[in-house]
């Protein structure tokens, strides 16, 4: 039997308390704990971005924040991607990445989509549309790439 997820955006100010829980909650345990990263998360753009959620019951399985243009990079933009580590290899990432994209389009309309991209994912975002920008550059001690979709 196939599982059935749960998937929406919701603006900063929309998000209950149990939502904005659990996002924090995946981005300290993937980012913070796994990655091995010290850095400060909340960077003032959450309040003005949306936030995608993928539930299946109660348990978030990945997020992303979505950014119109001028927030986080001149062009709208997809950050904080992140699925579970509980929920890999379910092909929850794909679906995390292809609905940031619709919601995206949604919300801000037609345009170019930039992420940071960690470098080792090259491929997993090339396989959506998006092309290298610029040079690898180190965050928090981890290269990355820009994309532009």
């Amino acid at each position: 039997m196939e599982s059935v997820y749960k998937i929406y955006y919701k603006a900063f100010g929309a998000l209950n308390p149990g939502e904005l829980y659990d996002a924090i909650k995946l981005r300290n345990e993937v980012f913070v704990v796994e990655q091995n990263c010290i850095f400060q998360d909340a960077d003032g753009k959450d309040l003005d971005a949306f936030h995608l959620f993928i539930y299946e019951e109660n348990r978030l399985l990945a997020y992303a924040r979505l950014m119109p243009p001028g927030l986080g990079y001149e062009e709208m933009s997809i950050g904080r991607i992140v699925s579970s580590p509980a929920a890999r290899g379910m092909g929850i990432g794909r679906v995390l990445v292809a609905e940031s994209i619709k919601a995206c389009k949604q919300l801000f309309g037609e345009g170019p989509i930039r992420i940071g991209a960690q470098y080792y994912l090259l491929n997993f975002y090339r396989s959506f549309g998006f092309r290298e920008e610029g040079e690898i550059y180190l965050e928090d001690g981890i290269e990355h790439v820009e994309m532009l979709l």
